[in-house]
């Protein structure tokens, strides 16, 4: 069975290896090392990563994400090219259900930060498991959006999600709707059809879960 979420986190390892701890990435504020942190953080110390997702804890787990970003990069990309089979993201039974949509999304991260990038040839199988992920983030990321949003990536299906009224339609391969839907709109290569207004707010929306 193919392992998506391995092989993205090897690209993303090699790629980061290359480009060095100072890199930009898609993320604003952050280059390589910063997102490198981010990664460990949330694998190695569920005690802080709780942070990443609810307010009142994130103070705490933005100060050990900077520890850990102080550390040695060659010793950074080791750990996380090596994920420790006890951490609750990315252990076996768990890491391809947990970890390709995180994966994928920080691999284009960098890449998409970097000078003359273009979209991968993504594998069939790849693109099918994005765009039952990205199906699912369309309703959670747009549950509150003030129109109907029909998210379409031809081939594979599509899937209403907003809060009904006018309708946009939002066209894209898998892997373009996921990074669309996870608040990357700027490096996102959809069609996005509609009311100008209403088409403009969700490009400028803040996205994700």
């Amino acid at each position: 069975m193919p392992r998506y979420a391995r092989s993205e986190r090897a690209a993303l390892v090699a790629l980061m290896s290359t480009l060095g701890p100072e890199a930009p990435t898609v993320n604003e504020g952050w280059d390589t090392r910063d997102l490198a942190a981010h990664l460990l953080l949330r694998e190695r110390r569920p005690d802080a990563a709780a942070g990443i997702v609810l307010a009142p804890l994130r103070d705490r787990g933005e100060r050990i994400r900077r520890e850990i970003a102080a550390g040695d990069w060659a010793e950074l990309l080791d750990q996380l090219r090596r994920p420790p089979v006890w951490s609750p993201v990315s252990n076996p039974l768990t890491d391809e259900l947990t970890n390709t949509l995180e994966f994928f999304i920080h691999h284009e991260d960098v890449r998409r930060a970097q000078a003359r990038w273009e979209p991968r040839d993504l594998p069939a199988g790849l693109d099918r498991t994005l765009w039952r992920r990205s199906s699912t983030l369309a309703r959670l990321a747009l549950r509150r959006f003030p129109a109907r949003v029909l998210v379409q990536a031809p081939g594979q299906g599509e899937v209403a999600a907003g809060r009904g009224g006018e309708q946009l339609r939002l066209t894209g391969a898998p892997g373009e709707l996921v990074l669309f839907l996870s608040g990357r709109q700027r490096v996102a290569r959809v069609e996005l059809d509609g009311p100008p207004e209403l088409a403009d707010r969700l490009r400028n929306a803040k996205l994700g879960v």
